[in-house]
């Protein structure tokens, strides 16, 4: 395994309206010592320019998209942003790949038909445009993308998973290769409320069946997938309480393999802001 890494998944950094107040808190996070800023990179065309102006605005740390969908940018783009970004900041550019879900991509799912064969079409076009497996990681679930990721990139950045899976991907993955999981948290010692928030953000992510299917693999069951998750899903995908609960649920993921855990923060949950006081608890816990 590489050297361990403390990053953060946040959709502030493509969501916030203000371009200063994305990279003031992309700096404050490379002050407290966090690796890698991960975000989304939405649905457009292209990928956005908030990533460069993310890397253009620091110094150090790294920054990746969680995911770059490969039905809606073109790979061409993909290598070309990713070109410039290397040439201009070496080392620190990581572009992560993924799959989407079939309601994203088409609503009748008519275009969103073998996306393990499209993947593999995509990264045969980014090895033509000249990019190397290094500069990309895959969000690869199941045991095919898994070893896809394995194979033809630097590595896994799974979201929306659990432990067992991290153990699963480690394995897959062989020793060496980035596994990089998204582990989501709430900072709230009360269950009532802490479970609520978390809910706040499982719900969607329970109604896609590429998230759904792969927690069955892992015992879960239709049962545990209604009214937003059962108490003991929802305990096992998301870390909640103190300070000191949420970092040992976040360090059973880097002793089941992960040697990059993407820290997602759910309190407040407007995307719209940043949540610093959390970050910066967890930099003096984790970092």
């Amino acid at each position: 395994m590489t050297q361990r890494r403390v990053s953060v998944w946040q959709p502030f950094f493509l969501a916030g309206d203000s371009r200063t107040a994305v990279v003031d808190a992309a700096r404050e996070l490379e002050s407290l010592g966090y690796s890698r800023i991960w975000s989304s990179a939405g649905f457009g065309s292209h990928v956005p320019a908030r990533f460069r102006e993310i890397l253009d605005g620091t110094t150090e740390i790294g920054v990746a998209t969680g995911i770059a969908s490969i039905w809606h940018v073109p790979a061409a783009d993909a290598a070309a942003f990713t070109d410039s970004a290397t040439r201009d900041h070496p080392d620190r550019f990581l572009l992560g790949l993924g799959a989407s879900h079939a309601v994203v991509v088409d609503g009748d799912s008519a275009k969103y038909r073998k996306p393990y064969s499209k993947m593999v079409e995509y990264l045969d076009a980014l090895d033509a445009a000249g990019q190397t497996p290094e500069q990309r990681v895959l969000a690869a679930l199941g045991p095919k993308m898994l070893k896809l990721a394995r194979d033809r990139s630097a590595g896994a950045h799974p979201y929306f998973t659990t432990v067992e899976h991290t153990v699963a991907a480690r394995a897959a993955l062989g020793p060496d290769a980035l596994l990089a999981p998204e582990v989501a948290v709430v900072l709230d010692d009360d269950p009532a409320t802490a479970r609520a928030t978390a809910r706040q953000y499982t719900t969607g992510y329970l109604a896609l069946p590429n998230y759904t299917n792969n927690l069955r693999n892992y015992g879960w069951t239709d049962a545990d997938f209604t009214d937003g998750g059962s108490d003991r899903l929802v305990d096992a995908l998301i870390p909640w309480g103190s300070i000191d609960d949420v970092t040992a649920g976040i360090e059973t993921h880097y002793t089941a393999g992960a040697d990059e855990v993407t820290i997602q923060v759910l309190n407040g949950g407007n995307v719209g802001e940043f949540p610093a006081e959390e970050f910066r608890a967890l930099a003096g816990a984790l970092i």
